[in-house]
């Protein structure tokens, strides 16, 4: 992907605020034609700029009340027979749909997850069920969401 330009980053913000915009609309706010900005888009998109569209739902309309970042310690790897203890979490992380995000972090703990689920019962099942009887995991610490102050997931381009 060659370097993205003043009008494609326009195009980027534009799609960010709305994934569903015309390419017509887009080219009114860019100054370009629609066919200029679809042949831009097509480039972004098979360049992996644009990786793909998604609709963002809204957590509460659809009774998932509760958000909780969770930091979680794996236990270390010892011996080269064992698997790696990082790569068995990864795999597992991928099957638990209550995850919505996760990163490797730095620092004292191994990962960090967004975890969005009903209500604490819920929280308190997938903690006891899932993520604490993982083989891998030594330690978990929680901190629950209680007011979102910005949450977008637009990039400053």
């Amino acid at each position: 992907m060659q370097a993205l330009d003043k009008l494609d980053r326009h195009i980027l913000r534009s799609l960010q605020a709305d994934g569903r915009a015309t390419y017509e609309q887009i080219a009114q706010a860019v100054g370009l034609s629609a066919s200029a900005v679809l042949r831009r888009v097509k480039r972004l998109e098979e360049g992996g700029v644009i990786y793909r569209y998604v609709a963002l739902v809204q957590p509460e309309a659809v009774g998932l009340g509760l958000t909780a970042y969770v930091n979680v310690r794996l236990e270390k790897h010892s011996g080269a027979a064992k698997r790696n203890p990082m790569d068995g979490f990864r795999a597992s992380v991928l099957g638990w749909p209550e995850v919505v995000e996760c990163a490797a972090l730095t620092g004292e703990m191994d990962f960090q997850l967004r975890l969005v689920v009903a209500d604490m019962a819920a929280y308190s099942r997938f903690m006891m069920d899932t993520l604490l009887k993982h083989p891998s995991v030594q330690d978990c610490k929680t901190s629950f969401v209680m007011d979102r102050v910005k949450s977008t997931t637009a990039l400053p381009v």
